[in-house]
């Protein structure tokens, strides 16, 4: 299973290299706009006509809207059966890829139908980002700070320090920061698969900013990680406004983003109001109360439920 621009470069040496024939292979359009329910029934539908019984094995062989809804297909389709992720962004290959989340978008919001569901292994080569168009590997760059700023000072500063040559894709720095990136989201997920306990909420910094960005502005105004690196920069301006970090902190955050080439300020004549809506919808809430991702310090990150939604509507207007 693929979208018609990751096809056009690698579909036929995986298929030869998994012994399937191209033709059986399910191509769909590229883009955000096709994760949704609609192109998963064709398919299944896709699945159903070629009568792929459950002991199959899916490869979702693209980015993240290729592995959620594949994800998302394998956990439903005959009730469950196995796939594999093969990441060719470096968004999917540092984020989506892994932790085994799995979703379809709604128009009233990002990822709301969805299941956790495991793949057998994920396959990153890094070779497939010689393809990756730079907007998207800019994008990607937004998950990797994210990681950072959430556990890991360490890293963050490593990322101060080499994000140039991150930017110019040199081999040595790319394998640390997919490799690392990795490790500290594989990390936090084995302590809450299921997000029972709070703790796998932390990856989600600056995601409840960016996805109701997304909803807002349309999907595909932003590429995802451009809206998570704008989100990163609101939650860490948001945790100053509620004194958790200094401006200081607030600064090396926004800088490093901007070094990075991402978003730090909704777009010009954004409605705060209908943003803050679209962050009532959030999956992560509880209740009637919007829950917050906030940096008690760079490399350390918590869950709130207690923000004032001026603060928020300040935070967005600014």
């Amino acid at each position: 299973m693929t979208d018609d621009t990751v096809a056009a470069q690698y579909l036929e040496p995986v298929c030869a290299a998994a012994g399937v024939a191209a033709g059986d292979a399910i191509v769909f359009a590229s883009g955000e706009q096709s994760k949704t329910l609609a192109t998963c029934e064709e398919i299944y539908s896709g699945l159903l006509e070629r009568a792929v019984a459950r002991d199959a094995l899916l490869l979702a062989l693209g980015g993240g809207v290729v592995g959620d809804m594949a994800g998302f297909v394998a956990a439903t389709y005959l009730r469950g059966v196995a796939f594999a992720q093969l990441p060719t962004t470096l968004l999917a290959q540092v984020d989506s890829a892994v932790g085994g989340k799995t979703a379809v978008n709604h128009p009233l919001g990002k990822n709301m139908i969805g299941a956790f569901y495991q793949p057998e292994c994920v396959v990153a080569d890094l070779d497939a980002l010689k393809t990756l168009p730079a907007q998207h590997f800019t994008a990607a760059l937004a998950e990797i700070i994210k990681y950072g700023l959430i556990t890991d000072a360490g890293f963050f500063a490593w990322l101060e320090e080499n994000l140039d040559a991150l930017v110019r894709h040199e081999e040595q720095a790319l394998v640390h920061a997919v490799h690392r990136s990795c490790e500290i989201k594989a990390g936090v997920v084995a302590q809450d698969e299921f997000e029972q306990s709070g703790l796998r909420a932390l990856l989600n910094l600056g995601h409840t900013f960016g996805h109701a960005l997304e909803t807002h502005l349309g999907y595909g105004h932003w590429l995802h990680g451009e809206a998570v690196g704008c989100g990163l920069a609101l939650a860490a301006r948001l945790s100053a406004r509620c004194g958790l970090i200094g401006a200081a902190d607030v600064a090396r955050i926004v800088t490093l983003l901007e070094r990075a080439g991402l978003p730090t300020a909704v777009p010009a004549g954004t409605d705060a109001a209908a943003v803050l809506e679209a962050m009532r919808r959030d999956k992560k809430n509880l209740g009637a109360r919007r829950r917050f991702v906030l940096l008690k310090s760079i490399g350390s990150a918590f869950i709130s439920d207690d923000v004032a939604a001026d603060d928020v509507a300040q935070v967005l207007a600014r």
